[in-house]
């Protein structure tokens, strides 16, 4: 290849088709990414409109009618409907994730009844083994461990893989490696993040796992690491990811 023809492709989108790419990455073509951002913005009107802790907890059916019935938010278009369903119910093995399915159902209900809030968090917590083992990490691990994602149904799932693909420019693998597609979520059946008070940001990081409390936690019993080192999933390393066993 020339090298006018070599850094004409350099510049151009990957958008415009994988036939382009110089890697092994899958992307959302350039009509699906454009769709993307819509997407991505109304899901953030729709977050500020409800509270986040709230939506959290949002089902895609409520989510639909807050958009339809509030001009501020406006109405999903078919396209960024489609969208949505495609991310939810498309297989994301050929993204290189390789975990298995948490909800069959893009409308998932979660009831107020059978989860609790967590004060000072936003987050929510299934009132059952996942609130337990919270309790008992606390106790474990000392008052500086904090929570810092509960549960997640599929819509906060769902802007998460969103916002995390349009972050990342429509990189559908690189996307897939940092955020669970939003069926495919442990946070939306028991799962839960865990930090360190003051650590902020590095929370979500590698940096957790140098913290005395992470060191406590890997010593405890009654909670696993969902993603470790070269996991099987193909998920990047999550030393903050508790897996509730």
């Amino acid at each position: 290849m020339k090298r006018r023809s070599f850094l004409v492709c350099l510049t151009l989108s990957p958008l415009y088709g994988n036939e382009l790419l110089l890697d092994n990455n899958k992307y959302l073509t350039r009509d699906e990414f454009s769709t993307l951002i819509k997407l991505n913005n109304r899901l953030k009107k729709i977050k500020r409109y409800v509270g986040f802790a709230n939506f959290n907890l949002l089902s895609y059916e409520d989510a639909l009618f807050y958009a339809r019935n509030y001009i501020k938010i406006g109405s999903f278009s078919k396209k960024e409907i489609d969208l949505m369903e495609q991310l939810f119910y498309e297989d994301p093995n050929k993204y290189g994730f390789h975990g298995s399915t948490t909800c069959v159902n893009i409308n998932n209900k979660i009831s107020l009844k059978h989860v609790k809030k967590i004060p000072h968090t936003g987050h929510y917590l299934f009132d059952s083994k996942p609130l337990n083992d919270y309790k008992s990490l606390k106790k474990d691990v000392g008052n500086n461990l904090i929570l810092t994602s509960g549960v997640r149904n599929v819509i906060k799932q769902l802007s998460l893989y969103v916002d995390k693909i349009y972050r990342t420019n429509g990189n559908m693998t690189k996307a897939s490696l940092s955020i669970a597609p939003p069926a495919y979520s442990y946070h939306t059946i028991s799962d839960f993040d865990v930090g360190k008070k003051g650590l902020g940001y590095k929370n979500f990081t590698n940096d957790f796992a140098q913290t005395r409390e992470f060191e406590k936690m890997v010593n405890l019993d009654y909670i696993g690491m969902r993603y470790d080192k070269n996991n099987k999933d193909g998920v990047r390393y999550e030393p903050w990811h508790v897996e509730v066993i």
